[in-house]
């Protein structure tokens, strides 16, 4: 495999045409997205190990989903021939930026970082403190809200395609990494709350109705494919047009090409987010079910021993029944042989309040599904 390098190759003798082997072997060094890899894949291989160190264990498929899908995508995008020829043709640079907005979140979020950093801080360290600060605070519930969020995504995609935004990045190496920054951001805005396990959305925000706003959600991440894709208008069209390279489709069809892989990425992305809800949907009802079975079990070993007589009790009762049996009462009246001796009711023992089944009071779809197949 061959590296190549924006540092090594002659800007004036341009690039040459890309192949699928050309944009696998070429590859630069990105010094942000790299510090950024570094910085999160180091605090989230801590966390990982201060559970073990406790005898915890975090999943590794959780792990695996973090630094596979969620940081190798920030460094395909940044740093793969997708980087190499993004200055050379829009389509690689649009495949960049969807893939930083949508495929790294899922990735990130999948990793469920802010459950493995609450876990492994100290309880009542400073750290933790603000941290369960910051998730509960206003700005950032405000930021997280889902409507918030999606139009979040829809706008910055657009602003960078459809003001002076991109191409001005495209001019200047520090703005363009905040880009590619902003896109992370605000697409994690979106999907993180959807994932993790810590409760940043609003209560009536269960897992039916994640599962249709991230339906709606891949609708939406349709609309700046499709616009990029049908606009008369060419983005960035000073920039692309200077280069002047001898191969290569022409500034339209560079940006029709760009828009389809958009939408096409977009879609393909919606799916495995959507199996994501679900899975964590089943999960939840697990959990639920197994914490009311198990309440529902300590509630019958209470009732169990205070419903049963003891054999004590049965002794007493037989020897009462037999010596009365034709004496003499205080009040000086005879009982009749063979007829029982009349009892004082007896205090009935307090019984605790039972949970009725979860399936019982369920009122989702769940629920009622189980109630019509018991």
């Amino acid at each position: 495999m061959t590296v190549t390098t924006l540092a090594t190759t002659t800007l004036a003798a341009g690039l040459p045409e890309p192949t699928a082997g050309r944009l696998a072997g070429s590859w630069q060094l990105d010094p942000y997205a790299l510090v950024l890899v570094l910085v999160l894949g180091g605090l989230y291989g801590w966390g990982v190990v201060r559970l073990a160190r406790r005898g915890e264990r975090w999943p590794v498929a959780r792990t695996v989903a973090f630094a596979g899908l969620g940081l190798g995508a920030v460094v395909v995008a940044t740093m793969s021939g997708l980087a190499v020829y993004d200055h050379e043709l829009f389509w690689p640079a649009a495949v960049q930026n969807i893939v930083l907005d949508l495929i790294a979140p899922l990735g990130l979020a999948l990793g469920d970082p802010l459950s493995l950093a609450l876990r492994a801080l100290p309880e009542d360290g400073r750290t933790a403190r603000r941290l369960r600060a910051a998730l509960s605070g206003r700005v950032l519930r405000l930021l997280t809200f889902p409507l918030v969020s999606t139009v979040l995504v829809l706008s910055s995609e657009l602003a960078i395609y459809f003001t002076p935004y991109f191409s001005t990045a495209l001019r200047h190496d520090p703005l363009h990494e905040l880009m590619y920054l902003q896109l992370i951001v605000t697409g994690s805005l979106f999907v993180l709350p959807m994932l993790t396990r810590e409760e940043l959305l609003p209560s009536w925000c269960s897992h039916p109705v994640r599962a249709l706003l991230v339906l709606v959600d891949g609708l939406v991440d349709a609309v700046p494919g499709i616009v990029v894709m049908t606009s008369g208008t060419l983005i960035a069209g000073g920039w692309y047009t200077s280069q002047h390279r001898p191969w290569g489709p022409s500034p339209e069809q560079d940006q029709m090409l760009g828009g389809g892989l958009m939408l096409s990425i977009a879609e393909l992305v919606g799916l495995p987010f959507m199996i994501a809800v679900f899975a964590e949907w089943v999960r939840a009802e697990r959990g639920r079910t197994a914490a009311l079975d198990a309440q529902l079990d300590r509630e019958l070993a209470v009732v169990a021993p205070a419903a049963a007589p003891t054999p004590a009790g049965r002794a007493s009762e037989d020897t009462g029944n037999t010596g009365n049996s034709g004496n003499t009462d205080n009040t000086g009246s005879t009982d009749t042989a063979g007829e029982p001796a009349v009892r004082r009711a007896e205090p009935a023992v307090p019984q605790p309040e039972l949970t009725r089944p979860w399936w019982e009071t369920d009122q989702g779809a769940v629920g009622e599904r189980f109630r019509r197949g018991r």
